[in-house]
């Protein structure tokens, strides 16, 4: 407050619109979010009456017994980790041995190769080629489908490529190798622990990707049992209803017309879940990551 005070009308005048602005950016992005969880607490009725608002209105967990009793919705939470965990693990291992590779100046063509990484970012054959290349790979209706084809994005390269530049000095390299150390060796043991705060933005950014991702699904998957849950909660959606025949409690298949709009505002709760418990635990590397990775190197 004391700084604030010492600053001239100029840069008074220009935090308070730019503070003024945040906010209203910020409470336009929360409302929705305590829409939805206050929804998803409130009765079916209440819900479709729009009385809902701020708080809950008749508090009840209907929803939530719905969607922890409904087959599917375990089915795609099941797919949805196993899609997530794998995916991050490729993408990983991807990522963070071509960035390394791309960081080596005495990569032989190393120019050439990041000048063919960075046009894929431009350039691209589109959706009906990609659909035709995964049917020919026999990736088609596979788990594959969803894991393969984005092993590795090239932004999230180049971002881990000049934190290892910038972070890990050359001269630490030379001296494992004085010490007989193999490139192998060097990447798993040095390379990897010092990137702490890069892969955790990449795992991150990877998960968060892969949990929400739902349009490849729709595109290669046919057989339901390999939907992750993003692609169930788009069918719940766009029917605004759930299929009576998923719910195993036979009590509860009479109130899916009145509970349809609390089920919804559930499942998305639900499946927003996930993500939230795991961000504080890699917060504290992100800020750093992110900083350090996308200057130019």
């Amino acid at each position: 407050m004391h700084k604030f005070k010492n600053l001239s009308w100029n840069d008074k005048a220009f935090y308070v619109i730019s503070y003024a602005v945040l906010t209203a950016f910020f409470l336009a992005v929360l409302y929705p979010c305590i829409y939805v969880i206050s929804a998803s607490f409130s009765a079916g009725t209440a819900v479709q009456a729009g009385k809902v608002v701020l708080w809950p209105v008749d508090f009840s967990l209907e929803g939530y017994r719905t969607v922890f009793n409904t087959s599917t919705v375990w089915v795609g939470f099941r797919n949805s980790v196993f899609y997530t965990v794998v995916g991050t693990m490729i993408n990983l291992v991807m990522t963070m041995t071509a960035a390394y590779c791309l960081s080596r100046k005495d990569l032989p063509g190393r120019n050439g190769i990041m000048l063919m990484f960075t046009f894929t970012m431009f350039f691209g054959g589109g959706m009906i080629p990609s659909y035709i290349l995964i049917q020919k790979l026999g990736l088609l209706n596979t788990r594959w489908a969803l894991l393969l084809p984005g092993a590795i994005s090239v932004y999230n390269m180049i971002v881990a490529r000049t934190f290892i530049v910038n972070s890990i000095p050359d001269e630490l390299l030379d001296a494992a190798m004085i010490d007989g150390c193999s490139d192998f060796n060097y990447y798993v043991k040095m390379v990897i622990p010092l990137s702490k705060a890069v892969i955790a933005v990449l795992v991150l950014f990877y998960g968060v990707s892969h949990w929400n991702a739902y349009f490849n699904a729709m595109i290669y998957l046919h057989d339901r049992d390999l939907y992750p849950l993003t692609l169930y909660l788009r069918e719940i959606l766009t029917a605004d209803q759930i299929d009576p025949s998923t719910v195993q409690d036979p009590e509860l298949q009479a109130q899916l017309a009145l509970a349809a709009g609390t089920i919804k505002y559930a499942l998305i709760v639900v499946s927003m879940v996930p993500i939230m418990l795991i961000y504080p635990f890699i917060q504290k590397y992100f800020v750093k990551g992110v900083m350090i990775g996308s200057v130019k190197g």
